[in-house]
């Protein structure tokens, strides 16, 4: 990213083949819509090009700072949605699956946690998709979401709890 902020954008190629996949999947995740996915996807990389400048080692790694502009990106989107009223993609539209299932799940099971997934606040949907579905640590994520690490766990532990009963009232 270094390079990239100096200008040799031909550089940003090899961050892209690095984070386009985990960057689709956290927009999947939080819009279950593939093509959106892929629109704020492309958005996000040409907003790298964009603010390339604002990019500063000191005050974190680049995983932190793409995931923040991620999260900028995303709640543009819905400051955007709620000014145009319009169609929003139902859960049960989501055709895509953005993990593979793992040995004795079924995909009944899957499509439970993604309804389940679907239904918790957008706040409680972020903090579970960073810190489950994209893996980062909850240091990573208090610096994305400008928040004590304290304040992350609380937060992923309540997700979870109201993920849980979410899903398990399907049965």
């Amino acid at each position: 990213m270094l390079l990239v902020k100096e200008g040799q954008l031909s550089e940003l190629t090899e961050l892209f083949e690095r984070y386009h996949v985990k960057l689709y999947h956290f927009f999947f995740r939080l819009t279950l819509d593939g093509p959106l996915s892929e629109d704020l996807t492309q958005n996000l990389f040409y907003r790298i090009i964009r603010y390339r400048q604002s990019f500063e080692p000191s005050n974190g790694n680049f995983r932190s700072w793409v995931y923040r502009m991620a999260r900028n990106i995303y709640a543009d989107h819905l400051r955007q949605e709620k000014r145009l009223p319009g169609r929003r993609s139902e859960p049960e539209e989501a055709t895509e699956r953005a993990v593979v299932p793992a040995a004795g799940y079924t995909e009944e099971h899957y499509e439970r946690l993604d309804l389940a997934l679907a239904q918790l606040s957008p706040d409680q949907r972020e903090i579970l998709v960073l810190s489950r579905y994209q893996g980062l640590k909850y240091a990573e994520i208090s610096q994305i979401k400008d928040l004590s690490i304290a304040a992350i766990k609380v937060q992923v532990y309540r997700a979870l709890r109201q993920l849980r009963s979410l899903y398990f009232k399907q049965f």
